[in-house]
């Protein structure tokens, strides 16, 4: 889907206020309904006979998804503006101090994750700031209650860890990926509410993402064989010595209307001016550079506006082209 950068802004400006929860995505949905009703109306999204789903089920998923990286691209822009006060020692001190006295009257409550939408703070990022204070205050004294805590050999690994390394982002991380792994039973299940309601930020959305960027990669490399197109991949690209790379370079450059393209970069989110100049300047100019003009697939779509380097060399697109122009061997 291609917004206009008023479209874009409009659609943004509506979501300054909208916590990052799976709830708020329902309601997002219903807030928008024109997104969805204008993508169904396109009744091919330029993907042929490789994905079985009808195109007017495809447009849909595809438009949430759209109205999905949008939420998350503008929320993640508010979180690095207001990141820096969450973090003052006065900051962390009052979030651990309310979720102990919260926790105390009700453990079965979600109070971390009311906690992070009080404060306006992504609830997994809520909970690494109460999960490392924890740690901190049991760093030399650890609670005799760990000893009940899962087996023996886990329990002696866990102390270990946490009195030698407090702060150790890879235990952190640890826990946060595994909330089982945390020696307090009512944390534990605190920390698990934040993760799994997070529809921003935390190791679920990290796997989710990371899945949905390979599978928008496959999709691209089944195109790509459909076309009969010849091409090497990110893995065969570093494999002679590349250390930055498209994810495909046409071993046989074509045509899309009237540029050349040399290779295509898969990206499965929206192109919104932050995330695209960025993509510009550590990625697409780098490309352009050592290979040539090239094109970029939003799969969710981009702004209009960005469009405006065609003629230098990088070309956007929201589907894989349908009028790619080979170069045809004549026969004597």
């Amino acid at each position: 889907m291609i917004l206009t950068k008023a479209q874009y802004d409009e659609i943004a400006q509506c979501l300054v206020s909208v916590p990052p929860t799976r709830q708020s995505l329902r309601k997002l949905k219903q807030r928008f309904p024109r997104i969805c009703s204008h993508v169904h109306r396109r009744r091919s999204y330029g993907m042929g006979p490789i994905n079985p789903i009808p195109a007017c089920v495809k447009t849909v998923i595809q438009s949430q998804a759209t109205l999905l990286s949008i939420f998350s691209q503008e929320y993640q822009k508010h979180i690095k503006r207001t990141h820096a006060k969450h973090h003052t020692s006065e900051a962390i001190e009052s979030y651990y101090q309310r979720y102990l006295n919260r926790v105390g009257k009700n453990g079965a409550a979600p109070v971390l994750l009311e906690l992070a939408n009080e404060v306006d703070y992504a609830p997994s990022l809520m909970a690494r700031i109460v999960l490392e204070r924890f740690l901190q205050e049991h760093e030399e004294t650890p609670p005799a209650t760990w000893l009940a805590f899962g087996n023996e050999m886990q329990c002696t690994w866990l102390r270990s860890q946490i009195i030698k390394f407090p702060s150790s982002k890879s235990v952190i991380n640890s826990m946060l990926r595994d909330p089982s792994q945390i020696p307090d039973g009512v944390l534990a299940n605190q920390v698990y509410q934040c993760i799994v309601n997070d529809c921003c930020y935390g190791p679920l959305v990290d796997c989710i993402k990371h899945a949905i960027g390979h599978e928008h990669e496959v999709l691209l490399r089944d195109l790509l064989l459909e076309k009969n197109l010849s091409f090497l991949d990110e893995d065969q690209l570093r494999a002679k010595g590349y250390d930055k790379t498209p994810d495909f370079i046409l071993q046989v450059p074509v045509a899309v209307e009237g540029h050349i393209i040399h290779w295509i970069e898969s990206k499965a989110s929206f192109g919104d001016e932050c995330s695209h100049h960025a993509y510009l300047h550590d990625q697409f100019w780098s490309y352009w550079n050592r290979f040539g003009p090239g094109l970029v697939i939003y799969w969710y779509g981009f702004i209009q506006e960005l469009d405006c380097n065609r003629e230098r060399g990088i070309l956007l697109k929201a589907c894989f082209p349908t009028d790619i122009v080979t170069l045809c061997h004549s026969t004597a």
